[in-house]
């Protein structure tokens, strides 16, 4: 019996891991996080049960622990036993006090990473956190802690001379945005929010940190601050980004050696 704690990435099914789709289409139950889109679960076959363990905001603080039990439970019963969470479970996903649980009673616990939204809605909008010239590493963060929403030091995020990610952060982006210029970033620096990334809804916002507050893209969102946040020219995500040509592929296998060398 195992438990497996999957990362479903930031939202596009194609963006699995191809271990995770295996494991969604063999699970005997699948745990999912609010977060975890529905063409995600699409892939699991309609005679698993979905048990939706998503935490609302202001939810209540022993949440976690029901859902501890909740996975020691089903592992007691089933051979295979998916623990889905968005994004990578081991980046705010709370996957390591789950492993930490299930391995202390003795079940088999094994993680499948995923894509971290913290990185791929960044790229989906057409941002790169690294850049030459522009940014020469990033940080990422949380706005919602596991005590208090606003428990962040700011001001010391300020004085980081590079990218800056904040993950559930729409809600309080006026204090971020206030925050972060009262300790030293200025207020035209670039900023950009990405909403739903990788999915048909996706919306990409750009904006200064002065005016971050103003922006209206709903939750799930990622903020991305930085001079790198107004780079223009670079493709953002688009629902029809798997279109193949199956007749030019075949025809430049043809011609083309390995390493792009006249076959």
């Amino acid at each position: 019996m195992t438990v497996y704690l999957v990362g479903a990435g930031p939202g596009d099914p194609d963006l699995l891991t191809v271990r995770a789709a295996r494991l969604l289409r063999q699970a005997d139950v699948v745990i999912h996080d609010r977060l975890v889109g529905s063409s995600v679960l699409d892939l699991v076959p309609p005679r698993t049960p979905l048990i939706d363990v998503g935490k609302r905001p202001g939810g209540p603080r022993h949440a976690q622990a029901d859902l501890n039990a909740l996975l020691l439970d089903c592992a007691a019963r089933c051979e295979v036993v998916v623990r889905l969470k968005g994004g990578d479970p081991y980046v705010f996903g709370r996957g390591g006090e789950e492993a930490l649980a299930l391995a202390a009673a003795g079940h088999r616990v094994e993680v499948v990473p995923g894509l971290s939204s913290a990185t791929a809605a960044a790229a989906a909008g057409g941002i790169p956190l690294t850049h030459r010239g522009r940014s020469h590493g990033f940080t990422v963060v949380t706005a919602a802690s596991a005590h208090d929403a606003e428990d962040v030091d700011w001001r010391v995020l300020a004085q980081l001379d590079h990218t800056l990610v904040v993950l559930m952060g729409v809600r309080l982006a006026p204090h971020i945005a206030a925050a972060l210029i009262a300790g030293g970033r200025s207020p035209d620096e670039p900023a950009a929010v990405i909403g739903s990334a990788t999915t048909a809804s996706q919306q990409v916002e750009r904006t200064t940190l002065a005016r971050l507050g103003e922006v209206r893209v709903p939750a799930p969102a990622t903020i991305v601050i930085g001079d790198v946040a107004d780079l223009d020219g670079l493709p953002e995500w688009h629902s029809n980004h798997l279109t193949t040509h199956h007749g030019a592929a075949h025809h430049c296998a043809a011609r083309h050696g390995p390493l792009g060398g006249t076959a």
